[in-house]
């Protein structure tokens, strides 16, 4: 089926039967549809500010219901000067089946940023873990999502791969839990160095947005050294800041301490005969 012959074979059978009337009257239903689309496209902007959507999947519904009704009117008022409107449907098919081949890496990524828009994942200023790239969102677009690494590179991500990818949000909650493993030598006692690590993790009390006290307890006996977990509870735009300095403090308050932090080893003992 030829979309050229279709038009052609429109304008011919609609050209003789136009006459004065018919385009006076096509003007006119014009103009009232042009008024029509316009007080309808007004009414659900109003209504999608209302339902606070986002600002890029409301601006992209908008389009589509607008090019919709416009195509429509069109289809109306061909009818109304006498061309076939079947046979328009039929090539405008066509052409749109034509066109969404050619573009369906691109439609794709449009249907992953109307998901993500609606299901809303994350929000600008998030920092997230998605498709393989880690950064603070900066745009949430139709089409693709930026992210701003933690060294100011300014990442595009297809909206198709991170509607697909698992995604991580690391600043959704109110507060993050530092986890830190630490190695101590068997001489220290355990009590020692329990208490050593919570004295580092008082420090920062006042960052707790939640009820979690400080945790620090024995989680490995390895080979030559005994691994301990410490396990503080922060705000979450303080987690990289808290976590640095704690493993400042704990190495000083080990030293104050007179606490080993042992490294692997191997003990070799000599026996004479």
């Amino acid at each position: 089926m030829d979309p050229l012959a279709f038009l052609t074979d429109i304008f011919n059978i609609g050209i003789g039967s136009v006459t004065l009337g018919a385009i006076v009257s096509a003007l006119i239903l014009l103009l009232l549809c042009i008024f029509v689309i316009k007080f309808v496209m007004k009414v659900i902007n109003g209504v999608f500010e209302g339902m606070h959507m986002e600002r890029g999947l409301r601006r992209f519904l908008c389009s589509t219901i607008n090019v919709v009704l416009y195509v429509l009117a069109g289809l109306i008022i061909a009818d109304k000067i006498g061309i076939p409107v079947t046979s328009l449907v039929a090539a405008l098919s066509v052409v749109g089946v034509a066109v969404s081949l050619a573009i369906q890496g691109s439609l794709s990524n449009l249907a992953g940023g109307v998901m993500l828009m609606v299901t809303k994942p994350f929000m600008v200023g998030d920092f997230v873990e998605a498709g393989g790239v880690s950064g603070t969102v900066s745009d949430v677009g139709i089409a693709y999502t930026k992210m701003t690494t933690p060294d100011n590179k300014t990442i595009c991500c297809p909206n198709s791969e991170i509607a697909a990818a698992k995604i991580i949000n690391y600043t959704a909650e109110k507060a993050r839990r530092i986890d830190i493993n630490i190695t101590a030598s068997y001489d220290a006692a355990l009590s020692d160095v329990k208490a050593a690590l919570l004295k580092c993790a008082e420090k920062y009390k006042g960052s707790n947005p939640t009820d979690n006290k400080p945790f620090a307890a024995v989680s490995s006996y390895n080979d030559s050294a005994i691994e301990y977990v410490l396990r503080v509870w922060v705000e979450t735009g303080k987690y990289w800041d808290i976590y640095f300095a704690l493993l400042s403090d704990i190495k000083e308050e080990f030293d104050a301490a007179n606490i080993e932090m042992t490294y692997p080893h191997m003990n070799v003992h000599i026996v004479e005969k």
